[in-house]
C-alpha cells in the first residue's frame, strides 16, 4: 500500500461529546476578551503592554494596511499562543489591524479556508504549507510562509497497552513491533505536516519503516486522546496539551519529546496564500510584527501561568489549566516514572531566532516529502523555499517590532539520528536514508 493511502483519516470516529466541545468557532473579540482576561487576572498583562497601545499606530500613509480585520485561523493547541496573545493584549492595534482568531477543527479545515480566502491567514503546520504549494496536501495553491511561530513542543504518546509489553522507548517499541507481529497504527495530524514527518523521522531511526510496518492514520490534535481511549491507536504524535492530556487521563505515556528528535525544531508557522501577500504587503508585514511582539512577550512573561490560564479558556484550548501549565513551563512528566525540567521545551522568541522563516527549515520538509514519496521527483528545494518564505517581509515587520534577524537563510543542526542537515544538499539528504520509500 503507497503512504498516500495509508493515511486515512479517521476523524469522526469519536464520542459526539468530544467532537462537540471542539467545533469550529469564532472567538469572540469583545465579551470573550473581557471574560478571559478577568478569569485570568491577565490586567497586570495588559499594564505591560498598555504604553504600546497608547502609541499613535505605527501603519501611515503608504504603509497603511490594506485590510484593517483579519482573520486568523488556529487550532486547540498551545502554540497558538503569539496568535491568541496579539488579540488579547491588543498588540493588533499598534499597527492598525485587528486580529480576529478563528477557533477550526481540523488542519484539513484550516488548509481548506486559507485557500478559499475564508481565512486571511492561520497558525499552521509547517508542511501543510509545503504541502499544498506542491498540490501533494490537497488543493494545489501558492502560498506563503510569513514566519515561524515556535520551535520545539510536540511529543510521541505510546498507548499504555504497549507500555505494559515493555515498549517504554523507541528501542524497545521497535523490539516489541518486530516480536510480536500485527497491525500497529499510529496517528499523526496532516500528511505533509510537522507531527507526520516527527513521527517518521522517530520510528525510522530505531528502525521502523513507517510505510511498511506500520499503519498510519490522520486524526485531529483535539481528537487524539478520544481516538487512543476506545483502541483507534498504538500511539501518536500531536502538539500539546494533547500529549500531557494522555496521561492526565490514564490512557498513554510521554515516548519523546520532539525536541529529542531536533532541538530547536520549526513547527507552526504564519501561513496564508501568495495571493494575500501581494494584495495586501502591509497588511501581511503588521500581522507578522503583532505577533513578533507577542512571541516576545509570552517568552519573558515572568508568571506564565496567566497566558496558560487565558490559553486553557474554552474560546481557545478547552482544557483544564492544569493540563496545560506543567509543560507550558517546561516541567515534564513522561507519565512512568520520569520527571524533568527542559529549558528547551516549546519556545516562542529567542531573540528573535525562534521567528525567522529560515530557507533550510522549508526545505528539510522537501526532503522529508521526497524521502517517504509524498513527492515523485526531487523538486528545486532551494527556488520552492524562496517562492514560500517571505524573509522580506519578515524582515521589514521585524524591523518595525525591533526583533533582530538572523544573519543567514540556513541553519544546521544533528537529529536524533545522528544526521547532520544544514539545507546544502538536500538532495543527497533526501537520498541518503537508510529507510525510505
Amino acid at each position: 500500500m503507497s503512504a498516500i493511502k495509508k493515511n486515512v483519516s479517521v476523524g469522526n470516529r469519536v464520542a459526539s461529546a468530544e467532537v462537540a466541545s471542539h467545533d469550529s468557532t469564532t472567538a469572540p473579540r469583545s465579551a470573550g476578551r473581557r471574560k478571559i482576561v478577568q478569569t485570568a487576572g491577565a490586567a497586570g498583562l495588559m499594564s505591560l503592554v498598555s504604553p504600546l497601545v497608547r502609541q499613535a499606530a505605527w501603519a501611515q500613509g503608504s504603509d497603511a494596511p490594506e485590510k484593517k480585520e483579519v482573520r486568523i485561523g488556529f487550532i486547540p493547541l498551545t502554540d497558538c499562543a503569539s496568535v491568541v496573545m496579539a488579540s488579547v493584549l491588543k498588540l493588533d492595534e499598534k499597527y492598525g489591524i485587528k486580529i480576529v482568531p478563528s477557533k477550526e477543527s481540523s488542519w484539513a479545515s484550516v488548509r481548506d479556508k486559507l485557500v478559499n480566502g475564508e481565512l486571511d491567514a492561520a497558525h499552521v503546520l509547517y508542511g501543510l504549507v509545503y504541502g499544498v504549494h506542491l498540490g501533494i496536501g490537497g488543493p494545489k495553491k501558492d502560498m506563503a510562509v510569513l514566519m515561524t511561530l515556535n520551535n520545539n513542543g510536540q511529543a510521541i504518546t505510546i498507548s499504555n497497552q504497549l507500555k505494559d509489553k515493555g515498549a517504554v522507548d523507541g528501542a524497545s517499541l521497535a523490539a516489541l513491533m518486530k516480536k510480536e507481529k500485527r497491525e500497529y497504527t499510529f496517528a499523526q495530524t496532516f500528511p505533509t505536516g510537522t507531527h507526520a514527518m516527527w513521527l517518521y523521522y522517530w520510528l525510522a531511526a530505531h528502525g521502523v519503516n513507517p510505510m511498511a510496518d506500520a499503519k498510519v492514520i490522520t486524526v485531529p490534535p483535539p481528537q487524539m486522546v478520544a481516538n487512543m481511549r476506545v483502541g483507534n491507536m498504538d500511539g501518536y504524535c500531536v502538539g500539546e496539551p494533547w500529549n500531557a492530556r494522555a496521561i492526565f487521563d490514564k490512557i498513554g505515556f510521554t515516548a519523546t519529546t520532539t525536541q529529542d528528535i531536533w532541538l530547536d525544531h520549526p513547527e507552526k508557522v504564519l501561513g496564508t496564500t501568495d495571493e494575500f501577500t501581494k494584495k495586501y504587503p502591509n497588511t501581511a508585514r503588521a500581522m507578522v510584527a503583532a505577533i513578533l511582539e507577542a512571541s516576545r512577550f509570552i517568552d519573558q512573561e515572568v508568571d506564565k501561568k496567566k497566558t496558560a490560564t487565558i490559553l486553557a479558556d474554552k474560546a481557545y484550548v478547552n482544557t483544564a489549566v492544569e493540563v496545560i501549565e506543567d509543560r507550558w513551563e517546561g516541567k515534564y512528566d513522561n507519565g512512568i516514572g520520569k520527571k524533568w525540567s527542559d529549558a528547551n521545551a516549546m519556545k516562542f522568541h529567542k531573540d528573535g531566532a525562534t521567528n525567522y522563516p529560515y530557507l533550510s527549515d522549508g526545505m528539510w520538509f522537501l526532503t522529508q516529502h521526497k524521502r517517504w514519496g509524498l513527492l515523485k521527483e526531487h523538486p528545486d528545494y532551494l527556488a520552492v523555499a524562496k517562492a514560500i518564505n517571505k524573509t522580506d517581509i519578515y524582515k521589514k515587520a521585524a524591523a518595525a517590532a525591533k526583533v533582530n534577524v538572523p544573519k543567514n537563510d540556513m541553519r544546521s543542526a544533528k537529529l536524533v539520528d545522528g544526521v547532520v542537515w544544514d539545507g546544502s544538499n538536500p538532495k543527497a539528504y533526501a537520498d541518503g536514508f537508510k529507510i525510505k520509500v
